[in-house]
């Protein structure tokens, strides 16, 4: 995540001074680039292995810290929250056996926090979005508690001065408010990293923006968000939305999202990008800086620009710029492609890789300028439409030919990878081996989030939702830990050996949420007439903002039917509201099981509200326990 000696920018004048220092290092990297001082004529590429950690219940595990001690090795670093994990893979120069080398670090890293997770009871699982995530996961207590984030979560809280709140539409749809910054510790991702020359940044950088939707439609890995089956690659719009520091006055304006895809080309250089994102975005975190990088630069040293740098990592595009010092002491820059998301196996990331670096190798120079061909509002859509739909996206392509993600790829983006692999002088075993794995998936149209949602559908109503995605979790789990790619992973199957009581600690992990509610002023036959026709015996009753009112049950209305009153003194008909039970007992999505039976028999209830922030979210009866006490005895006889 970047440096992590800062502090939040409330105090005015140290704000002033950072600002003026970030003024001064755009000043330094002009005066860099007018003297030719940056890397040239040579490729190095690189990669960030992110990771999930899960307990042995697949449950999130908020172990991070733990392993980060038994593991002692520099490569690995927290992310932001407990349950995350991060690698960082040696940069290479791009050539001859670069990708397989790559491959094996990763695999050498995966290898070790699996090793060492052991010995704090937990497990990596490489996925964009775990699927067993819960609100209960996104407190500030599953934040790794470091100054830089806290900072941060501070910050983005006070400019937007409102919670964050989102709504995603896919197959399901979840409509989410939440109070921290924690949404985007939901994500995970292989991010990758292509040196260019400071000459070439403007073309290249238009070139990764061209080629960011297909790839995306061939990587896509994180379909389900808490419970809820959404875009192919969720990550997108969770993470557009997680740090969203703008004020509602500022996003009718129009005002971009710290992470963005952009909504133009770059044109001659660089430095627009570091230009515009200070120029939109506030100064939100501040850190130590270089007096004079100015004079730096004129005396021939090189800067570590570290005002620069932490500003960018405020703001997340989707292709970022970034500058580094090499190990030979020049400065250099790279776009970091951050679409990727983790998983499903390492040979899918290197796959993934391979083919962004090999589009990025052949159209460096197969076209004089990609703008000639594409227009960008056509490679944006691409972007949002690969998101939504992976291989099934419509793309846009040169000469505005339209088609699917499936066809451009098979057809056109493969065998122009190809070629910029071997042009880059990678080995031809390995160009074969990597591009045949995305070959083999995009051909079957088997990526992580079909497999996903496939195997979800296949367990069909087998158990609860949260046994199902515990299931999915450990099938995903089992996979990664063989060789092979996810083209030829069978579906996940219902784990009818999995410890079944992990899915029922707490009421929100079985409480019904698809609920048929009435209002206050409804008919009392409106009531009646859904008990009937969906089955149920108690009904809950709400305002038009969720807000919870009442409960009326199966046996309010049999004693209406046996006193033959309904109508109400005046000839008008009963309301719900002359029947319902005003102010029910009510319960939390965290509330145990073992506390709702209690409170049911106590109180002589066959119903618990479910309540959050004040409104209705779920229903738990007599028949959900009836559900529970039915696994327990059958375990307990099978056992006896």
């Amino acid at each position: 995540m970047g440096e992590q000696n800062v502090e939040r920018s409330s105090d005015e004048g140290t704000r002033r001074a950072f600002m003026k220092a970030l003024l001064n290092e755009v000043r330094a990297m002009e005066a860099m680039l007018a003297a030719g001082h940056f890397e040239s004529g040579i490729r190095r590429i690189g990669a960030e292995q992110e990771m999930f950690l899960v307990d042995r219940a697949y449950r999130p595990a908020m172990t991070a810290m733990q392993l980060l001690d038994e593991l002692d090795d520099p490569r690995f670093t927290h992310e932001l929250g407990l349950f995350n994990l991060e690698a960082n893979l040696s940069p290479l120069e791009l050539g001859g056996s670069c990708l397989r080398r790559l491959e094996e670090e990763t695999q050498e890293v995966v290898a070790l926090a699996r090793e060492h997770a052991d010995l704090v009871d937990s497990r990596i699982v490489l996925v964009g979005i775990l699927p067993t995530l819960t609100r209960d996961h996104l407190t500030l207590n599953a934040m790794v508690p470091t100054a830089r984030y806290f900072a941060l979560n501070e910050a983005l809280l006070r400019l937007r001065g409102s919670d964050f709140q989102f709504a995603i539409k896919g197959i399901d749809q979840l409509n989410f408010q939440h109070d921290n910054l924690m949404l985007e510790a939901c994500n995970t991702s292989f991010q990758v990293h292509f040196q260019v020359g400071a000459e070439e940044f403007a073309s290249l950088y238009n070139v990764a923006q061209a080629v960011t939707g297909p790839l995306l439609a061939a990587c896509v890995n994180s379909p389900i968000l808490l419970g809820k089956r959404l875009w192919h690659e969720t990550r997108i719009a969770v993470f557009e939305n997680s740090i969203d520091a703008r004020s509602e006055a500022l996003a009718a304006r129009g005002l971009k999202p710290r992470v963005h895809f952009g909504d133009h080309w770059i044109e001659e250089s660089v430095i627009e990008i570091f230009k515009e994102d200070i120029a939109r975005f506030r100064v939100i975190l501040t850190t130590e800086f270089e007096d004079d990088p100015i004079g730096m630069v004129a005396r021939g040293e090189v800067p570590k620009l570290n005002a620069l740098r932490l500003h960018n990592g405020t703001v997340y595009r989707w292709n970022r710029a970034c500058y580094g010092i090499s190990d030979n002491g020049k400065p250099h820059l790279r776009i970091e492609n951050r679409v990727i998301p983790s998983g499903p196996t390492v040979i899918d990331e290197i796959a993934n890789a391979a083919f962004f670096f090999g589009m990025m190798s052949k159209l460096s120079h197969a076209v004089d300028d990609i703008r000639d061909h594409l227009n960008f509002a056509d490679v944006k859509s691409n972007f949002m439409s690969a998101a939504r739909d992976g291989l099934r996206a419509q793309q846009v392509w040169f000469d505005e030919r339209q088609m699917p993600a499936q066809q451009l790829i098979l057809e056109e983006l493969l065998p122009l990878a190809d070629e910029g692999l071997r042009e880059a002088g990678i080995d031809s075993d390995d160009i074969e081996r990597y591009l045949g794995v995305i070959e083999r998936r995009v051909g079957s149209r088997q990526t992580g989030a079909r497999w996903q949602l496939r195997s979800l559908e296949n367990m069909g109503d087998r158990g609860s939702m949260h046994e199902r995605l515990r299931a999915l979790t450990a099938g995903m789990v089992r996979n990664q830990n063989e060789d092979g790619m996810v083209a030829d992973w069978e579906l996940a199957e219902f784990g009818v050996d999995q410890d079944w009581r992990e899915s029922y600690r707490t009421v929100g992990q079985f409480m019904a949420t698809d609920l048929f509610t009435v209002r206050p002023d409804d008919i009392v036959d409106f009531a009646a007439s859904l008990m009937e026709w969906r089955y149920v015996r108690h009904v809950p009753v709400e305002d038009d903002s969720g807000r919870l009112l009442g409960l009326v049950s199966h046996r309010q209305l049999l004693r209406l039917v046996a006193r033959g009153d309904d109508k109400r003194d005046n000839g008008d008909p009963v309301m719900v509201r002359d029947i319902m039970r005003p102010d029910p007992m009510t319960i939390s999505p965290e509330t145990t099981t073992v506390e709702a039976i209690r409170l049911m028999r106590e109180n002589r209830l066959s119903c618990l509200p479910v309540v959050e922030n004040d409104k209705l979210v779920g229903l738990v009866t007599e028949y959900d326990l009836i559900v529970v006490a039915s696994r327990l005895l059958e375990t307990v006889l099978d056992g006896a």
